[in-house]
């Protein structure tokens, strides 16, 4: 098992490097930090708009290939550059890092656990009316953008608000400006501003892995493994549990690989709607600006957490599936 991991370790450090790689060129080549400053008004010297966009390491006047060698020498030693603004970006990286993984992590668990759970208990009680409200539940979710579901949830929370007369749920911003108390106190907060955030993402992860859940357990339901373990005794529940849906995992954790990019896209707009400062919204701010580095740097994240998630799912894939760990 050390082994299959160790070379699927290693092929994804080879895809993270043509990400990078990929990431720095469409960047630079897409975007146009020159117009950005030369926008301004007034409009500033050319010669101050040339030593700025040096001084950034993202003049187009440069030879891309040499911009890149310049970039990725200073990247490897934890250097990702300066934003368009001239601040740090390895300091708004580190600032808004934490935020955007608090959201992203515990939504995509609480997705995941509820969606696979709703799956395999809809697979069992199939064509039941249980099985039938949580389709359709299910595919209003998925028919239902992100950013239309957390504008959907924020007016929800002020209807709510108003009806208590206070501030009941809060939904702008990570915590409470100014707040002091206990620490449970201060948790607290965090966790009702979380509330929300947290639900955009993890309902529309629950509805697709529900779906994909259903599907796969209904393939083992009806499998000759399964119908021997009841033979040999088990009971239904037993069977079920123990080796239908460890086997109708299988596909599930694949899936999860590819599903968590979307999850990420899905996060920008809920960090803005949620007035959360993280890479998501980041993200959109620096494409606003043209700001090459910092886009870089949030599609590098990106691509780390999906391979990661990539690396996760063959942990769990080769934990679930015997042949893998003898291949």
């Amino acid at each position: 098992m050390l082994a299959y991991l160790a070379k699927r370790l290693g092929y994804y450090l080879v895809l993270l490097a043509v990400a990078v790689f990929l990431s720095y060129v469409l960047s630079s080549l897409a975007l146009s930090p020159r117009g950005y400053f030369e926008g301004r008004q007034p409009p500033p010297p050319a010669g101050s708009v040339e030593a700025q966009l040096s001084a950034l390491g993202i003049n187009d006047h440069t030879p891309l290939m040499d911009r890149f060698g310049t970039w990725a020498s200073h990247a490897l030693r934890g250097d990702f550059g300066r934003t368009i603004d001239s601040g740090s970006v390895g300091e708004e990286f580190g600032r808004r890092v934490g935020v955007s993984l608090r959201l992203l992590v515990a939504g995509t668990v609480l997705g995941t656990v509820v969606g696979v759970l709703l799956g395999a208990w809809g697979a069992v009680r199939q064509y039941r009316l249980s099985d039938r409200a949580v389709t359709l539940f299910a595919f209003l979710l998925l028919s239902t953008p992100t950013f239309l579901l957390a504008v959907l949830l924020k007016a929800g929370a002020m209807k709510v608000n108003q009806a208590a007369g206070g501030e009941l749920i809060a939904f702008t911003g990570e915590k409470t400006p100014g707040l002091t108390g206990s620490g449970a106190t201060l948790l607290g907060d965090r966790a009702v501003h979380l509330l929300l955030p947290t639900l955009s993402i993890a309902l529309g992860t629950a509805a697709a892995y529900s779906r994909y859940q259903r599907g796969t357990m209904l393939d083992v339901l009806g499998s000759d493994f399964l119908r021997t373990a009841r033979a040999k005794g088990l009971t239904h529940r037993a069977a079920v549990l123990k080796h239908g849906l460890r086997t109708a995992l299988v596909p599930m954790s694949t899936f999860f690989a590819y599903g968590f990019l979307a999850l990420f896209t899905g996060a920008a707009f809920t960090e803005k709607i949620f007035g959360w400062h993280g890479m998501g919204s980041w993200f959109i701010d620096a494409v606003g600006k043209s700001d090459v580095n910092s886009v870089v740097a949030v599609n590098v994240f990106a691509a780390v957490m999906v391979l990661l998630s990539g690396f996760l799912a063959d942990v769990l894939h080769a934990a679930l599936d015997p042949r893998v760990r003898t291949r």
